[in-house]
């Protein structure tokens, strides 16, 4: 594994392991992906910033999970293939927008004024392997006591 010191602004200074994908060597290519009734079509180009599980509330309830893994890409990188009629932008909070299919209800995405430049896109709505694993849990403070986790991935009370 390597160190480094992730791109999104609120790790700025800390240092986090990254879990490359085994035998993943992405960098210049683009993933596809779309929501459950297929009307919402999205695709990413690599290289990815960061990918974490986040165990905040909202994301639990907005999701109906235990926690949601994200991947966040500057806003350029992300490409709406098809569907724009159906997919509708929820503001959960002052600043920060969940985007779902409105027609399955799937969610698939998350921007803030918090991270201007950035989208954040749920990994389980890629249909094929991204460049990197999950880092980190963040907002662990929040997690569920029914889930036991079995990883050895740092675990910050919000974001670092």
């Amino acid at each position: 594994s390597t160190l480094i010191t992730a791109f999104r602004p609120s790790f700025s200074n800390r240092k986090i392991q990254i879990r490359p994908m085994v035998g993943v060597e992405r960098a210049g290519q683009s993933v596809c992906g779309s929501c459950l009734c297929g009307e919402v079509e999205i695709r990413i180009n690599l290289p990815t910033r960061w990918c974490v599980h986040c165990h905040c509330s909202m994301c639990r309830s907005a999701h109906g999970a235990a926690f949601v893994t994200w991947v966040g890409l500057v806003q350029d990188q992300f490409e709406l293939t098809s569907g724009e009629s159906h997919l509708t932008w929820y503001e959960s909070s002052e600043g920060a927008f969940r985007g779902y299919c409105n027609g399955c209800g799937t969610p698939l995405l998350f921007r803030s004024h918090r991270w201007e430049d950035e989208i954040h896109v749920t990994l389980a709505s890629l249909k094929e392997p991204i460049d990197r694993a999950p880092a980190a849990h963040v907002y662990f403070d929040h997690h569920v006591d029914w889930v036991e986790l079995g990883d050895d991935l740092k675990r910050f009370p919000g974001v670092p």
